[in-house]
C-alpha cells in the first residue's frame, strides 16, 4: 500500500522541521538552493540550527506533520483492510457455508492539508552557505551550521 503524502512549503521554498533533542522547529531549503548545493553529497546527519545536535535524516518530522501522517494513513489502511476482507471470501462460499460481506468499516475522515506560514528569517553559515536554513525572528542565536553543526552568528 503506497500512501503518497505532500508537505506543504513556504513561498521561499523551505520546509518546517523540529530537533528531536530540543523539539524547537526551524526550517530547512527544500531541495538545492543553488548551483553550488547541487554538487555537494547528502550528508548522512544533520545538525539542528538552534541547539547544534546531529541526527538522522527521517528524524526532523514536527507533530503536526506526524499526525497528518496517521490521519492519511487510517483511511487508506482501513479501505485496504476492508477489500482483503472482500478479497478473501470472495467465491468461498459453498452449499454448506456461506459467506456475506455486509456493511463496513468505519473509515476515519482524512484529514485538512497542512498549510505552511511564510515565517521566521533566513540565516546562512559561512562554512556551508548553500543551505540556508529558517530561524524564528525572536531567536539571537548562536546558531548552528545544518551540515557540520559548527556554530555562528549572524
Amino acid at each position: 500500500m503506497d500512501i503518497e503524502l505532500t508537505l506543504p512549503l513556504d513561498h521561499d521554498g523551505f520546509l518546517r522541521r523540529e530537533c528531536p533533542h530540543c523539539v524547537r522547529q526551524f526550517k530547512w531549503h527544500h531541495g538545492p538552493a543553488n548551483e553550488e548545493a547541487e554538487e555537494q553529497s547528502a550528508p548522512s546527519a544533520y545538525h539542528c540550527p538552534l541547539c547544534g545536535q546531529p541526527a538522522g535524516m527521517d528524524s526532523w518530522w514536527t507533530q503536526e506533520q506526524l499526525e497528518y501522517a496517521r490521519g492519511m494513513a487510517l483511511p487508506a489502511a482501513t479501505r485496504e483492510i476492508q477489500q482483503g476482507l472482500r478479497d478473501a471470501f470472495k467465491g468461498a462460499s459453498s452449499k454448506h457455508v456461506k459467506f456475506d460481506f455486509k456493511g463496513g468499516i468505519d473509515a476515519p475522515d482524512v484529514p485538512a492539508p497542512l498549510t505552511e506560514p511564510d515565517d521566521m528569517v533566513i540565516v546562512t553559515s559561512p562554512c556551508h552557505s548553500y543551505e540556508p536554513i529558517k530561524v524564528p525572528e525572536e531567536g539571537s542565536g548562536p546558531y548552528h551550521c545544518l551540515v557540520c553543526g559548527q556554530a555562528f552568528a549572524v
